[in-house]
């Protein structure tokens, strides 16, 4: 099992951007979402993760502050930043996610536990 404790994530809302083109828009990544991509990959670069099975994934969201959020607007930008920082090779391979609000603590915080599914 992987213990991992993260950065408190953006909002899907926040986590991509639509810029208008010719014809249609394009999608990328935010301002917001290229840092806290950059954050979390600077915090697991000293790791050397690469799960390549099947996972099983739990979430506690710990708010900065005990405004209302709902909380899966957040994991969308937190799997994609941990694939991103080769924690697994895609979020794909989750097969089960749970999520839950934790205690309100200063900054927030994203305490992940991977668990791989031994088949």
């Amino acid at each position: 099992m992987i213990r991992i404790e993260l950065p408190w994530p953006p909002s899907v809302n926040r986590y991509w951007r639509s810029i208008p083109l010719r014809r249609g828009y394009r999608v990328v990544l935010s301002r917001e979402g290229r840092a806290y991509r950059r954050d979390v990959c600077a915090r697991l670069a000293a790791h050397r993760w690469s799960l390549a099975g099947r996972l099983h994934v739990r979430v506690t969201l710990c708010a900065p502050t005990r405004r209302p959020i709902d909380l899966d607007n957040r994991l969308k930008g937190l799997l994609d930043a941990m694939q991103h920082a080769g924690v697994y090779d895609d979020d794909g391979q989750i097969d089960r996610i749970e999520v839950e609000r934790g205690e309100v603590i200063e900054g927030g915080s994203a305490l992940v536990e991977i668990t791989e599914v031994i088949a």
